[in-house]
């Protein structure tokens, strides 16, 4: 079983779409689709479960749009804190949360304290990430680190750069799904995913549900995972 499964969560407008409905609705349902992902994971042990929910490039999109999205996001975090704690999910966001708005951060904040004693899934959303804008993030803080003589060009390794990611503190994903049809990491975890053991569903996310989850758990277990290297 992987130990960290990402997901790029694809899907919400083109669902709603094809029934005629509001890109809202869509992504009403597909926070129902989060819910069930993330309790199925966490029953069956899976230690980190990452979501894309909201890409730098999403700030882009009709304000109506992102403003129903950012209402939908606060009362989501309210009110599922209570199921994670129950079903001891630890919550984490990456991103660069200076995007958001205060109202929405200290929600965030709330739920990452409430949680932070959980010992199950560790559920982490990545909220106004960008992995671009996150490797240059890096180059910054090393290169402020050089510059003040705390670091040295020649100490610089993968560790180094992996150290002063957003993700520091989360393992490399194993496997990384995307749903909706397409075959891109649309800027998702660049540096993390050098590795990662990729699936593609032609589902929209809010028809992807536990037999789905399963089918791509059962593809990545059928693989042979060599990181570069020649099986012996």
């Amino acid at each position: 079983m992987p130990n960290h499964i990402a997901i790029i969560m694809d899907g919400n407008g083109r669902w709603a779409k094809s029934k005629m409905l509001p890109r809202s609705i869509g992504h009403k349902n597909g926070v129902k689709s989060v819910q069930k992902i993330s309790e199925i994971c966490s029953e069956i042990k899976i230690k980190y479960l990452t979501l894309y929910t909201l890409s730098l490039e999403n700030f882009e999109r009709p304000k109506s749009e992102l403003n129903s999205l950012m209402s939908l996001l606060s009362l989501t975090i309210k009110s599922e804190i209570s199921k994670m704690k129950d079903n001891n999910i630890k919550f984490g966001v990456i991103g660069f949360r200076d995007k958001l708005s205060d109202k929405i951060n200290d929600e965030l904040d709330i739920a990452i304290i409430e949680t932070k004693n959980n010992t199950g899934l560790n559920l982490n959303l990545a909220l106004a990430y960008g992995s671009r804008s996150e490797i240059v993030n890096m180059v910054k803080l090393i290169s402020a680190k050089i510059l003040d003589k705390k670091l040295t060009v020649n100490n610089i390794d993968e560790e180094t750069v992996s150290q002063f990611l957003l993700t520091k503190n989360i393992p490399e994903p194993d496997l990384l799904i995307r749903t909706g049809g397409d075959s891109r990491l649309s800027n998702f975890l660049l540096w993390q995913s050098a590795y990662s053991e990729l699936y593609f569903s032609s589902k929209y996310w809010p028809d992807f549900g536990k037999q789905d989850l399963y089918e791509a758990l059962y593809s990545y277990q059928n693989r042979e995972r060599r990181f570069g290297k020649v099986k012996i």
